[in-house]
């Protein structure tokens, strides 16, 4: 198992009836190669997160822009790799394919370049998904939505959503039973909000190597 330092993992994960979803379907302009394969620790960063979610014994789904190009995942033989059905539109596209062929009415779904996620805490929010469609992180007025739990009933309002060209994930919210993660909350399970670090350009990879460094010493 892949480690990273004290960025908080447990080896007892429960995680009954839920589905891990990744989505690994952007384009990496920002980088300007697949930030997914990047070398990160002793792999790369898909493999990274997929190490995270392997601890809940549960069906993992890759969603990607080409089912081919993660076949040679080494040791995660519980991921299902699924095209992405409606390319060219965000995250928004890859929770839709992704909610549309899991096997179970609660989801968690988490970006591919996190490579900090904090287990502990997403065991709580999985424990906080009963009675809701949606369990995701608030500071504020700014949402986490790619580091939430989602029920198969955000189905049909994300559909709505997309054939009417509106992409943002956060506008699904008000159409269904959300509840909300506090900061305080988190901050309870990962006291430095790593767990929301993702890695859009090369100063961020830079820094999620340095946090590495400092955390593994």
């Amino acid at each position: 198992m892949l480690f990273l330092g004290e960025v908080g993992i447990s080896n007892k994960v429960s995680s009954p009836g839920i589905s891990c979803i990744v989505l690994a379907g952007g384009k990496s302009v920002r980088l300007g190669r697949d930030k997914a394969l990047e070398p990160f620790c002793i792999s790369n960063l898909l493999e990274i997160v997929l190490s995270r979610l392997s601890l809940f014994k549960s069906e993992i789904i890759l969603v990607t822009a080409a089912g081919d190009k993660y076949e040679q995942l080494c040791g995660f033989t519980r991921v299902r790799t699924v095209v992405d059905m409606y390319p060219d539109t965000g995250p928004m596209g890859g929770i839709i394919t992704g909610l549309s062929v899991s096997s179970t009415f609660y989801n968690l779904i988490v970006a591919c370049d996190m490579p900090f996620l904090n287990n502990d805490l997403l065991q709580y929010m999985i424990q906080l998904s009963a009675n809701n469609d949606v369990v995701v992180p608030r500071k504020g007025s700014y949402f986490e939505p790619l580091h939430g739990v989602y029920s198969r009933n955000c189905l049909q309002p994300l559909l709505k959503l997309l054939n009417r060209g509106e992409l943002q994930v956060y506008k699904l919210f008000p159409l269904v039973k959300v509840r909300y993660v506090s900061d305080d909350e988190v901050v309870q399970f990962d006291p430095r909000r790593l767990s929301f670090f993702n890695i859009n350009t090369e100063a961020d990879l830079m820094e999620a190597r340095e946090l590495l460094k400092t955390n593994s010493r």
